[in-house]
């Protein structure tokens, strides 16, 4: 506050600011444009302009802001505790944060393609049976034909006049009623309708004997014959596929099935996972070769930071949550996979599927088989595929990732007795449940599940019935089924099936002689793929082993062809 002679107030003040531009700042850091400054504050003339301060003192004066010997509050000092933008440092260090930003950002967008992925690899699949894959013909009237095409009399005014009002006064006059505003808009809206449905009715009655209107219909119905008898053609041809399904003939089965994988990859046409399907009539098995997704799709980073010595550096994964990601993924595509092959044998001539899925790389010689399963029709139908809602969430302490031993499409999958890969990225391979190469399978080439639906087949059409299978392995079996007494093997039997080339020895006779006594049962079977020694020949031979009865590899080959009609080839 300023003073004047006589110690009173004048009425003006002094602003003393903390810092020069402080004002300033705070106005640019709300966003406000910084206008003109009062006249009362405390006066400060244009930069480089000697002026005349408020009091009307000379500011040219001896300790004036003009002085150079006298310090001016208002011009800015430097700070050197602000960080001078301007300095090359510091703007290498900025423009290095916003790269490591927008790195971070493009991993992020990695993992967030993954996680919908694992969503839509999830999503149930619509069953491609017969009955949906019908077409269904509608005709499509002649466009010609429009509302009251039929008709053969011409329209009349009235049946499009508007019924009158009613009359306010009874005893008043039509004038009063045609005086009615709202009566006369909807006779002139009929008016308008009549004249226009006159003018069609004129002109179709023109046009209805015209060379051009008959060629123009004659085309229509020519069109209309041939949709129809495209679709009968479908359908007919379609209708005869069916039958050869029944007749479960490989080509009609194949069909089916890659009908249905491929209508399963539609969520996920953008990730490349074809599967194709081989069907085996001998053991009514389906094999599936499903190709896994390139490793690189799980992201390795979780993102990017800024190193004190402005070098940008990756923050890798841990190699186990990224193979864990994979697997996940990997499962989920096999276990639709399997629903879609489920789902479409409403006939079930399948009985059993096997699925491979291999991984193939650019350059290797060999693909990779990182996953396979072996299942029977009854382990289809007890297991349900796949979640019946979204299979992840977004979980606070994992995020849209779990543990592997937790995620519901890997348990299931171990559950159906599936072989997965440890470590994809090491490239630890699984050993195939049944190979789909050959044309006409042998022993080697048939899953644990297809050599016992095989063994069984073999037996109870041979007259062999109440199958139950004691144990089983990838090598073999052992089973006991009981016989009719006018079947060909009457009585109670303990039946021991091997694949193998190995041949069968004595102890093998001797072990499963025993088995028939703690069984109970009145005779054995040795089924082997392979052959017996000549000690063991010579044991069934004498009279304490006659129950004990042998088939070799010849044997099981002559018996699929006379009870299958189907050949087994030689094992290598």
């Amino acid at each position: 506050m300023q003073y004047s002679a006589d110690g009173q107030s004048d009425g003006t003040a002094t602003v003393q600011f903390p810092q020069p531009g402080f004002l300033a700042s705070v106005f640019r850091d709300l966003g406000a444009d910084q206008g003109p400054e009062p006249e009362g504050a405390a006066g400060r003339p244009a930069p480089g302009r000697p002026g005349v301060g408020p009091a009307g003192d000379d500011q040219s004066a001896p300790g004036g802001p003009s002085d150079p010997n006298s310090a001016d509050p208002n011009l800015a000092a430097p700070n050197p505790t602000e960080p001078n933008p301007d300095d090359p440092a510091i703007a290498a260090h900025a423009r290095a944060a916003a790269l490591t930003h927008h790195r971070t950002l493009t991993v992020q967008a990695e993992h967030d393609r993954l996680a919908d992925l694992l969503r839509r690899a999830a999503l149930p699949v619509s069953a491609m049976d017969f009955e949906s894959q019908l077409r269904h013909y509608e005709p499509r009237p002649y466009p010609g034909d429009g509302p009251g095409a039929d008709e053969g009399s011409e329209p009349r005014w009235e049946d499009f006049a508007p019924a009158e009002p009613a009359a306010a006064d009874p005893e008043g006059g039509a004038s009063r009623r045609l005086l009615d505003s709202g009566y006369q808009r909807e006779l002139a809206q009929a008016r308008l309708t009549h004249q226009r449905a006159l003018r069609e009715w004129r002109t179709r009655r023109a046009e209805a004997g015209s060379p051009a209107a008959d060629e123009s219909r004659r085309a229509h119905e020519a069109a209309e014959e041939a949709r129809a008898r495209a679709v009968r053609e479908y359908n007919d041809s379609l209708e005869e596929c069916r039958r050869a399904y029944r007749l479960a003939e490989p080509a009609a089965v194949e069909s089916l099935l890659e009908r249905a994988l491929a209508a399963a990859e539609t969520a996920t046409q953008d990730l490349s996972a074809p599967c194709r399907a081989v069907f085996r009539p001998l053991t009514r098995t389906a094999v599936l070769d499903l190709d896994l997704p390139p490793l690189d799709l799980v992201p390795s980073l979780t993102g990017y930071r800024l190193a004190p010595d402005g070098d940008i550096v990756p923050v890798p994964r841990p190699p186990a949550d990224r193979a864990t990601d994979y697997l996940r993924l990997v499962a989920r595509l096999a276990l639709r996979s399997l629903q879609a092959a489920d789902a479409v044998d409403t006939d079930e001539i399948l009985a059993g599927v096997v699925l491979n899925g291999w991984l193939r790389e650019p350059g290797a010689v060999e693909p990779l088989c990182l996953l396979s399963v072996d299942a029977d029709r009854d382990a289809l139908a007890r297991t349900r595929l796949l979640p019946p809602e979204t299979p992840y969430e977004d979980r606070d302490d994992e995020g849209v990732y779990a543990d592997a031993e937790q995620d519901e499409a890997l348990v299931r999958l171990r559950q159906l007795g599936a072989a997965v890969t440890p470590d994809p990225y090491a490239r630890t391979v699984v050993r195939p449940a049944a190979q789909a190469g050959a044309t006409v399978p042998a022993a080697p080439d048939l899953s644990a599940n297809e050599f016992a639906q095989l063994v069984r087949d073999l037996l109870t059409r041979g007259g062999l019935a109440e199958w139950s299978v004691r144990l089983r392995g990838p090598a073999g079996l052992v089973a006991t089924g009981e016989g009719s007494p006018g079947s060909a093997l009457p009585g109670r039997w303990v039946v021991w099936a091997s694949r193998d080339s190995a041949s069968v020895g004595v102890e093998q006779i001797e072990t499963l002689a025993e088995a028939v006594r703690e069984e109970s049962a009145d005779r054995g079977l040795r089924l082997t793929t392979g052959r017996f020694a000549d000690e063991a020949l010579d044991l069934t031979a004498e009279e304490s082993h006659r129950h004990i009865h042998l088939i070799d590899g010849d044997g099981v080959r002559e018996l699929a062809r006379t009870h299958l009609g189907l050949p087994l080839a030689a094992g290598r």
